[in-house]
């Protein structure tokens, strides 16, 4: 009994570090298993299966877009200019140090050194412009209307990316409707298909009806090819608006409600003529050429300009002074100069008809633009109360579609209608269905390209 005992003892160890490495082999599993779940998770945040609304579309495509962020450079580096054009009202300061080298040293009688060998000479000036002809004025104000057109131009590069955001979405939804659509006809018309190839086996319908089941079938699959590539060009270029890689998988959520537009005509109008950066911008075109021929009409003014120097002179490197006329070396001189170009063989005055050329160009385009903003509220508006209309209709023409589709496959199972009027009856209701998807979303992108036409930033 006590051999037995002792060799249950003996076993204690070896069972005890079997056991450990049980524990350890379960904590090994236990931690690749966690990172794989880790893993799984952050394939999960990453946003490539995540169902996005149209507002994450939009705030995506807002943060990723190229053309927007040039814009918004496009603004910092306008506000660089205007920081630049606003210097030139500050004095400026300019130090300067020169080595002259003569070929011999010329010493007066009497007077002594005039002109040393080796010359050095230090300067520190300040000097301030009191009058250039209202140039710096001009051109800081031509600066800060320069930064003010590049915001006006951020905000529009905003306004086409939600309006593309919109229509990828849009797009999307309505290619995989008519790719669902026509998934449903092929389902009816493989249904129609066997039922007239259970009838022709019995003999109650001829070997056309099945024929034309088949034929009718392999339409349906064709149209349903169709669609599916029309999906996937779809979902390519909402990728690429987003950035993502083309083939990326997409889900995003369908919008099957929508909102009546309830204004006029002439409240869209009287909205875009007010609203609209591209008129803001044209204005500030107009009077960005004003300015520039106001800078342009300079040199018919004098130029006056204040500056005070501090200078040293001598023969060693320090410029501390020397010999004869160089014993007083330290000096400063304030200085005033005045100049005006009194002929340049026209330059001015030509410079000056050039820029008022420029400037009957800039109020010719801003009339243009409002022209063509017209046009495109105009047709935007009846774009988007066409298909309002079209909405009402084939929902309508559903029902109706579906009714009749439903009563001549049943009349056909009882030998009371020809495959024709099958066929003809699912063609209908594929149609109808197809009309009422196209309807729908033709009008959100219609509306979308309204309140852009509008000027408005809506993420509706």
């Amino acid at each position: 009994m006590k051999k037995a005992k002792d060799k249950k003892i003996e076993k204690g160890p070896g069972t005890g570090r079997l056991q450990d490495l049980k524990a350890l082999l379960f904590l090994l599993v236990s931690l690749v298993a966690g990172g794989w779940a880790l893993q799984g998770v952050g394939l999960a945040a990453d946003g490539t299966d995540q169902v996005l609304s149209l507002r994450q579309t939009i705030q995506r495509a807002l943060d990723v877009n190229l053309n927007l962020k040039a814009a918004e450079d496009e603004v910092q580096a306008a506000e660089f200019s205007r920081r630049v054009a606003r210097s030139y009202f500050l004095p400026s300061a300019n130090l300067s140090y020169q080595y002259l080298r003569n070929d011999e040293a010329f010493v007066l009688q009497g007077f002594g050194l005039i002109t040393p060998q080796d010359k050095y000479s230090f300067s520190a000036s300040v000097t301030q412009p009191l009058f250039t002809g209202f140039s710096i004025r001009n051109r800081y104000e031509a600066s800060r209307l320069r930064l003010k057109a590049a915001k006006a131009a951020e905000t529009l590069a905003r306004q086409d990316v939600i309006l593309a955001a919109k229509k990828a979405y849009f797009t999307l939804l309505r290619a995989r409707k008519m790719m669902q659509v026509a998934r449903d006809a092929v389902s009816r018309s493989e249904t129609q298909e066997a039922v007239s190839r259970q009838f022709y086996e019995v003999g109650m319908s001829p070997l056309n009806d099945l024929l034309k089941a088949q034929v009718e079938l392999a339409n349906a699959r064709q149209e349903l090819l169709a669609a599916k590539n029309a999906a996937e060009v779809a979902r390519a270029n909402f990728n690429t608006l987003l950035r993502r890689p083309v083939t990326a998988p997409v889900a995003i959520e369908d919008v099957l409600d929508y909102t009546p537009f309830t204004r006029s005509l002439e409240e869209c109008l009287e909205i875009a003529e007010g609203s609209r950066l591209e008129l803001q911008r044209a204005d500030l075109d107009v009077k960005l050429a004003q300015k520039e021929v106001e800078i342009a009409k300079k040199d018919f003014y004098p130029s006056l300009n204040l500056s005070w120097t501090y200078y040293q002179e001598g023969t060693d490197w320090d410029a501390s002074g020397g010999a004869g006329l160089y014993s007083d070396a330290s000096g400063w001189n304030v200085k005033a100069v005045a100049s005006w170009d009194l002929w340049q063989w026209g330059r001015t005055h030509y410079g000056t008809k050039e820029r008022l050329s420029r400037l009957q160009q800039a109020k010719h385009r801003r009339t243009a633009l409002l022209d063509q903003i017209r046009l495109e509220v105009t047709e935007a508006y009846l774009k988007t109360m066409e298909s309002e209309k079209a909405i009402v209709t084939a929902q309508k023409a559903i029902e109706q579609a579906k009714e009749n589709f439903r009563i001549t496959r049943e009349r056909y199972r009882a030998q009371m209608a020809i495959s024709l009027e099958v066929f003809d009856a699912q063609t209908l209701l594929s149609r109808a269905m197809s009309n009422y998807y196209g309807a729908l979303y033709f009008f959100k992108i219609a509306k979308a390209s309204l309140y852009r036409a509008m000027g408005r930033e809506t993420v509706e």
